[in-house]
């Protein structure tokens, strides 16, 4: 009898670790809401930069376009994991509105392609960098919340050089 009870409570034990464990890993509709936003948004980056790679006229703005599509590159592989383990399909085209902008800027040439491409920048980089504030705040999943960190930190890092940048044309 002391065998069935000790064996009944070990499953209980058990039973009740397993539902934490899954329970920790199962992500909120929040996070799969802003691992959403945030992949769709690096796309929309990575394109507008390389079409700024293509037609900016200011050497600074072409070099900060090239460093744009390689940090959202490596920002993109890091929510990978998590988007795969999540079942979320990564965006593969810009959205409707970064279509437009996207239209608007090819249609432009020389310093007014250059401001307007930087001042796209700054103004995505802050949405983005709110969206990230929050995240960091609001998720529970502690190694997610890591990756949010670091992409924040950049996030913060592009919309200050966007900033300062802007200035200067």
């Amino acid at each position: 009898m002391k065998k069935l009870r000790k064996a009944a409570s070990l499953a209980l034990v058990v039973g009740s670790l397993m539902t934490i464990s899954a329970t920790a890993q199962s992500p909120s509709d929040g996070d799969k809401k802003f691992l959403a936003t945030a992949s769709q948004s690096d796309v929309n980056e990575i394109k507008l930069s390389e079409l700024a790679e293509q037609k900016a006229t200011n050497p600074a703005v072409k070099a900060f376009a090239t460093k744009m599509v390689s940090e959202h590159k490596k920002m993109s592989a890091s929510m990978k994991p998590f988007a795969e383990s999540w079942g979320l399909t990564a965006p593969t085209d810009l959205d409707e509105d970064h279509k437009s902008d996207y239209a608007k800027l090819n249609g432009l040439s020389g310093a007014d392609f250059d401001k307007e491409y930087m001042d796209l920048m700054v103004s995505d980089h802050s949405k983005a960098l709110d969206l990230f504030t929050d995240e960091a705040k609001d998720t529970k999943d502690k190694k997610f919340r890591a990756v949010v960190l670091k992409g924040k930190t950049m996030v913060a890092a592009h919309k200050n050089m966007a900033y300062d940048l802007k200035k200067k044309l």
